[in-house]
């Protein structure tokens, strides 16, 4: 979770938001949102590790790979999550909003789907949540605003 908070914190004018997949323990891909910098509302973290972990290892199943992320994923993210057959999140703080691994959705264990993945939530919770209470503070300080995603 320290290599997602890493990559969260890499870029200043994004929502915090940082994810990496891990295969045998090897960081495969990292990413951390670009929708500000892409002008694409899909850019989440999640969403564009998936497709740097995909590349790297030229196949779209990672069922033996584990995604990291510092805030819980997003119905958009969990579904992408499912459908690259990941079996293990791991995620940081929850997500108040729009959270689908558990707080608000189930997506993980949705009833009558066979995509299923297991979720472990609460790594480094504190210091996922500050950062993102830090950016939004920071924003309404200047009369900016931003939902997470």
């Amino acid at each position: 979770m320290s290599l997602a908070l890493e990559a969260a914190r890499a870029r200043p004018d994004e929502v915090p938001v940082g994810a990496i997949v891990v295969l045998d323990d090897q960081e495969i891909a990292r990413a951390g949102n670009e929708r500000e910098q892409s002008s694409d509302p899909t850019a989440h973290a999640e969403m564009l590790a998936l497709r740097a972990a995909a590349a790297r290892l030229q196949r779209w199943n990672l069922s033996d790979c584990t995604i990291y992320v510092t805030l819980e994923p997003c119905p958009m993210c969990m579904g992408a999550i499912l459908l690259a057959r990941i079996p293990r999140l791991v995620f940081g703080c929850r997500n108040l909003k729009l959270g689908a691994a558990g707080t608000l959705l189930g997506l993980h264990d949705f009833p009558g789907s066979s995509l299923r993945c297991r979720v472990e939530q609460g790594v480094l919770q504190t210091e996922c949540a500050r950062l993102l209470e830090s950016f939004f503070q920071q924003r309404r300080l200047y009369g900016e605003v931003a939902e997470p995603g």
